[in-house]
């Protein structure tokens, strides 16, 4: 028997799933910070040891941090690794989480996201952990046709109200009747992610569980001490992230940025975003976890309450690296959204959580400092 495998008085061990990678490393990174103990699980199919490693050497005190390697997707190794450990909560990160990947793999994404969610849920209820804090999305809404988004925007919708004609012997009984409903995810990833969403409500409804389901935004940044930052594959690079791409190009790596979609409804043509600082997600996670309450559901919007189109993004990544990088403008690309930006009010009101860290080019410098010192990742 170890220290994870038994729970005591003031310590809080938390299981975090998917930290090794960008989002789940900073949020293990807080959680040791704030002297939470932290198991690690991830396959590293996306992460990376390197980040691990780093947090190893940070808090190298036994029965702080330890890392299990292990697939989501193994039932019976979720199984052993919840009867090994005693923990208190799951932030629950690991996910592809690529939109475009998604449009060519899906069942990818539906294994991945739903079904380990699944996985995961069934170890939480048979070995009494009552505490989630499920990573979501801000595409589980699609669409919306009002911004800003809020936690009440539908994620699905009424397709069409038709007439119905019922005959019961010679006469015929007109009506109404609603028409199918559809979900409002256009692409794999935000259905996936709405999916694991709708089994941990249903779920809860006969539960004593307290959960938080975190819808967020586009991310970018990085620690801003300089000990993490975002190190995508080598091979996934072209479905990552705007930021990665553009660090890419300023790095040479890649010899432009290709921006898809300049027809959109917008102002310039462009997407809009929200772009959301990592340390300010990663804050959110902490509030969640510490104001989460017993058969209590929280369901929160994290992001700035700010759209930024790609293009604004870019001219900020450009004066960021001090590079004046090439773009390439193509067609649209399958699954993407015209414009996406959050309402924090019940973020704020709530958890009392707003995002501190709002300059878009600032946090494009932090991230950028990282990137120039890992050129090859971890």
């Amino acid at each position: 028997m170890t220290v994870f495998s038994r729970r005591e008085p003031g310590v809080t061990h938390v299981l975090v799933t998917g930290g090794a990678g960008y989002i789940g490393s900073h949020a293990a990174l807080r959680l040791l910070k704030d002297s939470h103990r932290v198991t690690i699980v991830d396959n590293l199919s996306r992460g990376n040891i390197g980040a691990v490693k780093v947090l190893q050497e940070l808090f190298p005190e036994p029965g702080r941090l330890q890392f299990i390697y292990a697939d989501l997707g193994n039932p019976e190794a979720v199984k052993k690794i919840f009867s090994e450990n005693a923990f208190d909560a799951v932030m629950h990160f690991a996910a592809v989480a690529y939109v475009g990947e998604s449009t060519l793999d899906p069942l990818k994404y539906y294994h991945n996201i739903t079904s380990n969610t699944l996985v995961v849920l069934e170890a939480m209820a048979a070995h009494g952990v009552n505490i989630l804090i499920y990573s979501s999305t801000c595409a589980t809404y699609g669409e919306p046709e009002q911004m800003p988004i809020t936690e009440e925007t539908p994620q699905v919708k009424i397709l069409k109200t038709v007439c119905v004609c019922v005959f019961y012997k010679f006469n015929c009984a007109w009506g109404n009747r609603v028409g199918p409903v559809g979900m409002l995810p256009i692409n794999p990833y935000g259905k996936a992610k709405k999916m694991a969403e709708d089994i941990i409500l249903d779920f809860h409804k006969n539960s004593d569980m307290a959960v938080m389901i975190l819808r967020y935004f586009n991310v970018i940044g990085s620690d801003p001490e300089g000990r993490l930052g975002e190190a995508p594959r080598p091979e996934l690079r072209e479905h990552g992230r705007i930021s990665g791409a553009c660090f890419d190009a300023a790095r040479g790596i890649i010899p432009g940025l290709k921006v898809t979609g300049t027809d959109y409804k917008t102002t310039d043509g462009t997407c809009i975003r929200d772009y959301i600082d990592v340390t300010d997600l990663v804050d959110a996670h902490v509030k969640a976890l510490e104001k989460a309450k017993p058969e209590k559901v929280g369901i929160y919007n994290v992001g700035t309450g700010r759209g930024r189109s790609v293009n604004e993004f870019v001219e900020a990544c450009k004066k960021a690296t001090g590079v004046n990088i090439k773009v390439d403008f193509l067609p649209r690309r399958p699954g993407d959204y015209a414009e996406v930006f959050s309402d924090p009010t019940k973020i704020l009101r709530e958890l009392n959580w707003t995002a501190q860290h709002t300059d878009l080019q600032k946090s494009l410098e932090v991230a950028w400092r990282w990137q120039k010192l890992h050129r090859n990742g971890y």
